[in-house]
């Protein structure tokens, strides 16, 4: 069913929620209007600032995400919210919604929260979440903020989607050691050390800042992220959460980071979509003579395999 792109960005540009779900719908579905629905999105984005939050399971990234909601709303923001869940192995949606995460603001209407599968796509988020991030920007959120699932010792994509990186961790979890392994102490800008009325949490925090120490080459002038302990279930702590955020973003405003960040993240965003379109392409070679004949070819020991993805790859663009 084909849908009026232009009226439904007006309306989601007016705070309409069921506008807004159904340009993401659009676009977790590739809906065949996705293109004419990101350029009627790309001359009004740019103004949400996008905070990452990730961290292995259990360290409370939805308490924290909730709790931070809380603070921005007091502050007079929208806030946007998508919540990346594994997939159901029945449906293929999100196993947890978003109304039971974050029920205390589900009636908000300054706050518009979003479940996604990750759909089998590894890294923490949803291949969709970059266009999701561009809707609720296009919708007028001030802040937008991404949840990914509980990530494990590679899922560290949310750091080229987010302009500020929050990493969770939580005292008596072994996260300091999982944190050293998973290339984690690279992508945070902000660490947070949660559920901090638990024994071991000072001790954690200690941990953090020693790694951190250990493996930084900074400048003088350069970011050093900082350290802030925090219980979310009882909103503790999440005030210097968002001090610390905001003046990371001042940080990086001053510096042009922001803008250096934003552009890899947009040079990203194409060259995953050019890269989907041809593997799109050559998957539809399954029964196409030339892939078959350079099969044959590399066989025969006439070919390499690189030269044949060349041959390949120049008959698929018309280089």
């Amino acid at each position: 069913m084909m849908v009026d792109v232009p009226q439904l960005v007006a309306q989601a540009r007016e705070g309409r929620p069921r506008a807004v779900a159904r340009l993401i719908s659009l676009v977790e579905g590739a809906s065949p209007q996705l293109r004419e629905v990101m350029a009627a999105l790309a001359p009004l984005t740019g103004g949400a600032y996008v905070v990452g939050l990730t961290g292995s399971p259990g360290v409370g990234k939805s308490t924290s995400t909730s709790a931070l909601v809380t603070a921005y709303r007091k502050a007079g923001r929208r806030v946007g919210v998508l919540a990346v869940d594994p997939s159901s192995p029945f449906s293929g949606g999100a196993l947890l919604g978003d109304r039971v995460r974050m029920s205390e603001h589900a009636s908000d209407p300054g706050v518009y929260i979003r479940s996604m599968a990750t759909r089998g796509h590894l890294g923490g988020l949803a291949w969709a979440a970059p266009q999701a991030i561009r809707v609720l920007d296009a919708a007028g959120c001030d802040v937008v903020l991404v949840e990914t699932v509980g990530v494990g010792q590679s899922e560290v994509e949310i750091a080229s989607q987010a302009d500020t990186s929050v990493v969770l961790l939580a005292p008596g979890m072994g996260d300091g050691i999982q944190a050293a392994k998973a290339g984690i102490l690279e992508i945070g800008d902000v660490y947070v050390v949660n559920k901090a009325d638990r024994d071991g949490a000072d001790a954690t925090a200690r941990e953090l800042n020693h790694m951190l120490g250990l493996g930084e080459s900074r400048a003088p002038g350069d970011w050093r992220p900082p350290i802030v302990k925090t219980v979310a279930a009882r909103a503790q702590g999440v005030d210097e959460v968002v001090a610390a955020l905001e003046k990371h973003r001042a940080w990086m405003e001053e510096r042009g980071v922001l803008a250096e960040r934003r552009a890899r993240r947009a040079a990203h965003e194409v060259e995953t979509i050019a890269v989907t379109a041809l593997r799109e392409r050559i998957g539809d070679l399954g029964g196409d003579r030339r892939l078959d004949a350079l099969a044959e070819r590399i066989v025969a020991g006439e070919l390499d395999p690189y030269a044949a993805a060349d041959e390949l790859v120049a008959g698929l663009t018309g280089d």
